[in-house]
């Protein structure tokens, strides 16, 4: 073999072995939960970061769900669970670990936990992280059954105290649970206060912990992607 071969076979070498050390990886698929009238592109600092730090995108779900045009049209459920139902079917299914990861921010956390549960996989959730939710409701959606104006309020929705919510209150979502939450989110405290019942409605009964910045709605997860990618990796 020609010095010119070899050197031309360990270029190739070379060249296919980040490959292989990417298929060699073995972590908990993600997926992840975009809000209310949102999309997947909202992750895409935390995708970028994921990519960066060893995992693959066909590690990575991220369902699009959701009228885009209409936020008061979009619920808890029908149409609206389908993509996010399947997307943690299929991140379980092929799973290396057995396990999945999940994040949701906004009414994405809220719709990923509905899934969970109705699935009953919180087993199977090593990390459940809630960015911005509302898991004790919203003011502004009023307290159910009244003053409750749209299907995001309504029964399947985030008024305070709603059939939906009642029946999240109490469940785990992965055996690890935590929330990011701010007291300047201009969506879950538009009402002057991020209490209910003295709670910050962004919080989880019985969670592992919860992590409070000084960022509003949106910004609570453009900016805390390095975060996000930390707690999925304890």
């Amino acid at each position: 073999m020609s010095i010119k071969q070899r050197m031309l076979g360990l270029l190739a070498l070379l060249l296919l072995s980040p490959v292989f050390g990417l298929h060699a990886t073995c972590v908990d698929n993600v997926v992840l939960v975009h809000g209310n009238t949102g999309s997947p592109a909202d992750f895409q600092n935390t995708v970028n970061l994921l990519l960066q730090n060893g995992y693959t995108s066909s590690q990575i779900f991220a369902p699009s769900w959701g009228n885009s045009l209409c936020a008061a049209c979009n619920d808890h459920n029908g149409t609206e669970e389908t993509p996010v139902r399947n997307a943690i079917n299929s991140a379980i299914a092929s799973s290396c670990t057995g396990h999945i990861d999940v994040i949701g921010h906004s009414m994405g956390a809220t719709l990923a936990a509905l899934e969970i549960t109705k699935l009953n996989v919180s087993s199977k959730v090593d990390v459940f992280l809630g960015i911005a939710g509302a898991f004790h409701g919203l003011y502004t959606c009023g307290i159910y059954p009244f003053n409750v104006a749209t299907l995001t309020c309504g029964q399947y929705g985030l008024s305070i105290s709603s059939p939906l919510l009642n029946g999240l209150d109490g469940k785990r979502f992965g055996q690890k649970e935590y929330t990011f939450i701010s007291w300047v989110d201009e969506i879950n405290c538009a009402t002057g206060t991020c209490l209910v019942y003295g709670v910050h409605t962004s919080t989880i009964d019985g969670e592992n912990s919860s992590f409070a910045y000084p960022y509003e709605h949106y910004q609570l997860l453009y900016a805390t992607a390095a975060d996000q990618l930390s707690l999925i990796q304890q």
